[in-house]
């Protein structure tokens, strides 16, 4: 049996310990924001939080979430109100086909959770290897710098609530 906690509430699964946690989330968990690109790691589709930093799960076992904090693209809200970096997305209009947005969104949130006020070079960085198709590359940096300007942003993992 695998234990973790996703988006904040128990989960507990008989699963193969190697299956891709990207899998298990989306086919036996049902949530299906987090995508499926390339299977590989390197373009970050995929990407969630594992203890609040961004990993890219398809190549993580599930095994490696055991008794952590699991955040997916739908855990990022709180009910109606969206997240800081949510809201910032609409507001500069970054999605254009939208697939790799929850992967970018995620690894965003975990730079801000970090570093409230990164300059371009630190978000370069930290958003390096999430490949948009549709290069919207000046939107996503721009929704970041607001996001990061909005002075609220938030992040769900608090380490003084890990549970066991």
């Amino acid at each position: 049996m695998i234990k973790f906690w996703l988006n904040q509430q128990p989960v507990e699964l008989d699963v193969s310990p190697d299956a891709p946690l990207l899998w298990v989330v989306r086919e036996m968990l049902q949530l299906t924001g987090s995508k499926f690109g390339c299977g590989m790691g390197l373009c970050g589709a995929c990407t969630m939080h594992l203890d609040g930093a961004a990993v890219r799960t398809c190549v993580l076992p599930v095994s490696a979430a055991q008794g952590r904090q699991v955040t997916t693209i739908e855990g990022l809200s709180s009910g109606q109100q969206l997240h800081p970096v949510q809201q910032a997305w609409l507001d500069e209009n970054v999605p254009q086909c939208g697939y790799c947005q929850p992967g970018q969104i995620m690894s965003a949130t975990a730079l801000l959770a970090n570093n409230t006020k990164p300059n371009d070079q630190e978000i370069d960085a930290a958003m390096q290897g999430n490949i948009c198709r549709c290069g919207t590359y000046p939107r996503i940096k721009r929704a970041i710098k607001r996001a990061a300007s909005s002075q609220q942003t938030v992040s769900f993992y608090d380490p003084e609530q890990e549970q066991s």
